[in-house]
């Protein structure tokens, strides 16, 4: 016969040691790049004609 599973309660916790601060401080600094630069590029294209 199979042998019966013995059935243990274990409470698995979760810990939220990651931190998202660094990451959206990061995405905002690309983002803030991102647009000087289209700005950037856009004046320079408009100012040629």
């Amino acid at each position: 016969m199979a042998k019966a599973e013995l059935k243990t309660k274990q409470k698995t916790e979760v810990e939220d040691s990651s931190s998202l601060k660094g990451t959206l401080a990061s995405v905002f600094m690309l983002g803030a790049f991102i647009i000087v630069t289209w700005v950037g590029v856009y004046y320079l294209f408009v100012d040629r004609f």
